[in-house]
């Protein structure tokens, strides 16, 4: 049980590492003036995530079962631990933006060359490609949280990117936790993450991604220097994290609601 849930934590850190990065492959596409060639790099992070996401799901469904067999399980104490994952994998994110950064430019720039993503993975996956990544690696400063500043960034982008990210890490790991709540309804219950990641969609959808993208168009038309960027992408990183640590508090009440939610059917 302790392997598997470990197993279970590994995705999550790893899935929101990847999310987070996505964020630098999206500021070295503004920074090197080829936002949609770094677009479609981010297509192989959302991929790797997806895959992540898909190969934990069945895992965290046999830890639902086990607990299920199980007299006085305690589930939401391995809940809360692979919500935890999700801040580590986000702070490791953070600390590695620098060195992805500079690698992201350097495959932006291979990528045109190449014309395609199998391509660049095919030119890019030689050993001595690979070494070369050690000349990209590049240590996070202190300089980079003096820069970070709110002035200047709609703090309201920030709370819903904060609160949108809590929702999203928790919302089905809620429903998993209502389904073991209720068992003589755990299949609907179960089902039901989407009443808690609806509210995310719609908070990224409608308020956090096109003030991102008016802010990026100013930037790219020169009426914003490139520090704005930077200081947005990072305080949205922040607030990443911000919103996995909030998730803890949430999980409990999501399972809650979710069961009222269920009750009502």
């Amino acid at each position: 049980m302790f392997i598997q849930l470990l197993v279970v934590a590994g995705f999550t850190l790893f899935i929101h590492m990847a999310e987070t990065l996505a964020y630098a492959i999206r500021l070295a596409g503004v920074r090197t003036g080829k936002l949609a060639v770094a677009l479609s790099l981010t297509g192989i992070i959302v991929l790797v995530s997806r895959t992540s996401n898909m190969l934990q799901g069945p895992m965290i469904g046999n830890i639902i079962d086990m607990a299920k067999k199980t007299e006085d399980f305690q589930l939401a104490p391995r809940f809360h631990f692979i919500i935890g994952a999700a801040s580590i994998g986000t702070l490791i994110a953070i600390l590695l933006v620098p060195t992805c950064i500079s690698i992201a430019s350097r495959l932006i720039a291979q990528l045109e060359v190449s014309g395609s993503i199998p391509q660049l993975i095919r030119t890019s996956a030689s050993a001595e490609r690979i070494r070369r990544v050690r000349r990209h690696v590049k240590r996070p400063k202190w300089e980079m949280l003096s820069r970070l500043r709110i002035g200047g960034i709609p703090k309201r982008l920030l709370i819903m990117n904060c609160v949108a990210t809590a929702i999203y890490t928790v919302g089905v790991l809620s429903a998993l936790y209502a389904s073991f709540l209720i068992p003589e309804a755990s299949t609907t219950a179960s089902q039901a993450s989407g009443f808690i990641n609806g509210v995310a969609t719609i908070l990224l959808t409608v308020l956090v991604d096109p003030q991102i993208a008016l802010l990026i168009d100013k930037t790219t038309r020169g009426e914003e220097n490139i520090a704005s960027i930077n200081k947005m992408f990072g305080l949205l990183m922040l607030s990443r994290l911000a919103g996995t640590l909030l998730a803890q508090l949430l999980l409990v009440p999501g399972a809650l609601w979710i069961k009222w939610i269920v009750s009502l059917m």
